[in-house]
Order: structure tokens, then sequence, then C-alpha cells
């Protein structure tokens, strides 16, 4: 709902949503603006764990080969084709790209976004990679992002 407002509220023609614990890098607003339809950068986890690393490479992998794109890559969409993200408790960075790959393929941005390991770090890296992949696959089979929200809160 909070992006929903802020895209509402934004007067620009290309609409960028960014978790408050990311930061884009230098020249952003110009590549973004030169980019498509839509899209997303690269992320970089900052934190002590060297797992970190290989989780941003494996996000940034799996965002190409899938054309989806997650909050913590700091999404951008054209004001034009932007349907609104879907009123859901979790995923809806997921269910927007889905909608999104039906009108245009996303542009991914090699520059990189930097975001806090600070919630990886204190779930533990790998247990948050096993929740993270456990909840996308119960997307995938069909389970109700309410119920994955509680599985995520737990």
């Amino acid at each position: 709902m909070q992006m929903n407002a802020g895209a509402r509220e934004g007067r620009g023609d290309m609409l960028l949503f960014l978790h408050a614990d990311t930061r884009l890098p230098p020249g952003a607003d110009a590549l973004v603006l030169n980019s498509s339809t839509w899209g997303r950068f690269d992320v970089q986890i900052e934190g002590r764990h060297p797992l970190l690393r290989v989780v941003a490479c494996a996000m940034n992998l799996r965002s190409r080969l899938t054309g989806i794109a997650t909050g913590d890559q700091a999404m951008f969409v054209r004001r034009a084709v932007f349907p609104g993200f879907p009123e859901i408790p979790l995923m809806e960075d997921i269910a927007l790209s889905r909608a999104l790959k039906k009108i245009d393929s996303p542009s991914c941005l090699r520059e990189r976004v930097v975001t806090s390991g600070r919630r990886w770090e204190a779930h533990g890296v790998l247990r948050t990679i096993f929740l993270m992949w456990r909840l996308r696959l119960l997307y995938f089979f069909g389970v109700s992002p309410e119920t994955l929200a509680r599985k995520y809160g737990q």
C-alpha cells in the first residue's frame, strides 16, 4: 500500500522503489531514465559475513535468468505502464515483475545498489537463504501471500 501511495504522489515519468536500507549508485537517475520500460539494479549486500557476496551474485544471476526483480534491487518502472503493486503482504515485487514481463523485458542494470545485510546476519545467512527459497517455492505452488507472510515473520 505504501509503494502505491508513493507512486500516486510522485510526479515523474519514471517511478523508482527503494528500500530504506538501500543506497543507489552514483548517476542512478540517468541510468534509470535511459532504460527501457522497467527494470532493476544489480545488488551488493553490505555486511561482514563472507556468504553475503555469494548471495548477492546469486540474486543478480537469478534475476537476469528469470526476469524477476525483488525490492532489494531498487525496481523502476515507467508510470505509463505501472499497474500498481498488488496489495498483498509478501511477494508483491515478484507479482509486479510477472505482470511487467508481459509488457517488456526488464533492464538489468549492472551498476549496484548497496543494501544492508543486517537482517541476513541477524537471522543467519544460510537460514535466511533457505527461508527465502522456501517462500518463493511455496508462492510458485500457489500458497497465499498471507500464509507466506506469517512464515516469513516466524
